[in-house]
């Protein structure tokens, strides 16, 4: 009988252990998941960047900044950029921010606008908090590059 009780409690430990093992597994696995993959990929990337693009046509604050912008290849590059900023496997093949916005006295009001246009559209997509703010650290660092005017203080 006691052998018994010990067999069952070993087996109840044993299975256990298994449960807590593939629950920790899973965990990692979502942890491990890119930034790319957590979006929804490419086919989602491109969703969000088609609203998004239509935002800003939109947006009477920003819009005059892209009246003479190729707007096929701006998305293009758009998805390429956050593509492989997120993780996933594109290469962005555009000119580096500094060269790509030179001259146009864009300020700081301007690159806020262009966030808000884009959280517009991932809140419209319905992407999560954790990684949005995953997104707009990788695309923060480049307002360095695209500010020429500094905002003025209120």
């Amino acid at each position: 009988m006691r052998t018994l009780r010990i067999a069952s409690t070993v087996a109840a430990l044993a299975l256990a252990t298994v449960f807590a093992a593939a629950v920790a597994h899973a965990q990692m696995a979502t942890q491990k998941k890119s930034l790319y993959d957590r979006l929804g990929g490419k086919e989602a990337i491109t969703a969000v960047v088609d609203d998004f693009v239509g935002n800003v046509a939109a947006d009477k604050r920003i819009n005059s900044f892209f009246a003479n912008a190729n707007i096929p290849r701006l998305k293009q590059r758009l998805v390429e950029q956050i593509c492989q900023g997120s993780g996933g496997p594109c290469t962005y093949g555009g000119k580096d921010m500094k060269t790509a916005h030179a001259g146009m006295g864009i300020a700081g009001k301007d690159f806020d606008a262009l966030v808000q246009d884009l959280a517009k559209s991932l809140n419209k997509f319905k992407v999560p908090a954790k990684e949005q703010k995953e997104l707009v650290a990788i695309l923060a660092p480049m307002k360095k590059d695209i500010v020429e005017k500094k905002t003025a203080s209120r």
